[in-house]
């Protein structure tokens, strides 16, 4: 096929759809199913901890606004470190990026079938467990293969259906809170404290997937940047209101980790009726995530495709929808293996240290970019000269210092799966970017 007439993407996503994707990407099981478990391990000190969690964050989504502001390709992390550092870094970053996006969804459909627990006691084991897990993956990899825009329009629309439950919840529950839950604030078990990191850090995590589909945006340069902004200073209020109304609302909810505690927490206040509603936006929430997960997981590894690494499949466009359909069925079905097989906490810190090398190497990208670059009419310059790098250079290694021998032996282990499919790389990769819009 003539580069002429190979299937090439679509670009259909407009600004406020990219912010609804960026919303979706991050308010997912973590908002619903994470203030239990900082609540255990923090206590009170949790609510901060929250807020803390959001502004160091931040650090990093200002270093992914700066270097998506460069690009208007897909691919995300992959792409920016691939021209700051070369082919074989950018493909390590790449490869983890996509294990992070397949471990999260499989971390999120475990989520789900918890969250159900509290109308349908039975939802996360057995035969219920599995249809509760595969059905939605086979959907969204449905709703993904037959457009972009019908994803981009889904999550746009989760993002508001998920959000208006938890402004009920903050509404009805801050004049219930018992502040006597909140202060004074007891120096929390700092044994808990880098469990509680990572845990803190996947609930704001997604935000480097905002910039995957970028092939696929009408102005990703002007516009990634924006949606990143207007995301974390959302979510970060949010997040930060819900935890103080779980906190002042149910003193046992450090005892509630394995439960649905915001559905418990509006119950309490308003009525089962509340908890139904909860329960119902957890649903809605965790779900939505795991579209954009499968919108956005896809596209790395159909970067990856395009550029020689792994099945030449992976990296063709569909000739009527114009999407990388064998990449997000690929996605969907190992995202579903691996769902089944793990639970929800252990999949969520695997993504964690997975997606670490992702926030390593675009902080590390952009003194980079900003010399290799120039500045163009949309282009980001973050103020502070490196230091804005620097300081989220220093908060993932944190991080990574808080990860478990565990988890960072399975990182290991992915890394050096990464280098073997690295130098078994197509020679005969190139032929292949055609089908990238650039």
């Amino acid at each position: 096929m003539s580069r002429e007439s190979r299937p090439t993407l679509k670009r259909d996503v407009t600004r406020w759809e990219i912010v609804g994707l960026s919303l979706n990407d991050v308010i997912g099981s973590g908002v619903y199913l994470l203030p239990a478990a900082a609540a255990a391990l923090l206590g009170p000190a949790s609510l901060w901890a929250v807020l803390l969690a959001g502004l160091a964050v931040l650090l990093l989504v200002l270093c992914f606004a700066e270097a998506g502001s460069h690009f208007d390709e897909p691919g995300s992390g992959y792409v920016y470190t691939r021209e700051a550092f070369g082919d074989f870094v950018g493909f390590e970053v790449g490869w983890m990026t996509w294990l992070a996006r397949v471990a999260s969804v499989a971390s999120l459909s475990n989520g789900f079938a918890l969250a159900l627990t509290f109308v349908w006691p039975g939802a996360a084991s057995g035969f219920t467990r599995v249809a509760i897990i595969t059905l939605p993956l086979i959907f969204f990899m449905w709703i993904n293969v037959v457009g972009v825009k019908h994803g981009a329009r889904l999550a746009v629309g989760l993002t508001v259906v998920k959000i208006l439950p938890l402004l009920f919840l903050v509404v009805v529950g801050l004049p219930a809170v018992d502040w006597s839950l909140v202060f004074p604030v007891p120096v929390p078990d700092t044994s808990g404290l880098g469990e509680a990191a990572i845990l803190l850090l996947f609930a704001y995590a997604g935000f480097e997937n905002t910039a995957a589909a970028a092939g696929e945006f009408k102005n990703p340069k002007r516009d990634v940047p924006f949606a990143l902004i207007t995301m974390i200073t959302v979510v970060t209020v949010l997040y930060t209101l819900v935890q103080l109304v779980a906190l002042g609302t149910l003193p046992d909810l450090a005892l509630r980790v394995d439960g649905a505690p915001l559905a418990d927490s509006a119950a309490l206040v308003m009525g089962v009726w509340a908890g139904l509603v909860m329960t119902l936006g957890a649903a809605i929430s965790i779900e939505g995530n795991v579209g954009n997960t499968m919108l956005a997981g896809p596209r790395y590894l159909y970067a990856l495709a395009v550029d020689g690494y792994g099945p030449r499949v992976l990296g063709r466009v569909h000739p009527k929808y114009q999407t990388p359909a064998w990449a997000i069925v690929t996605q969907g079905v190992v995202a579903g293996a691996l769902a089944l097989s793990g639970s929800f906490v252990q999949l969520a810190m695997l993504s964690i240290v997975a997606r670490l090398a992702t926030y390593i190497g675009t902080a590390a990208a952009v003194p980079v970019l900003r010399k290799r670059f120039a500045r163009g009419e949309h282009t980001i310059v973050l103020p502070g000269g490196p230091a804005i790098p620097v300081l989220a250079l220093l908060l993932c290694l944190a991080f990574l210092a808080s990860a478990t021998i565990g988890n960072l032996f399975a990182g290991a282990i992915g890394l050096t799966v990464g280098v073997a499919i690295y130098f078994g790389r197509r020679a005969s990769g190139e032929p292949a970017k055609a089908d990238t819009a650039r």
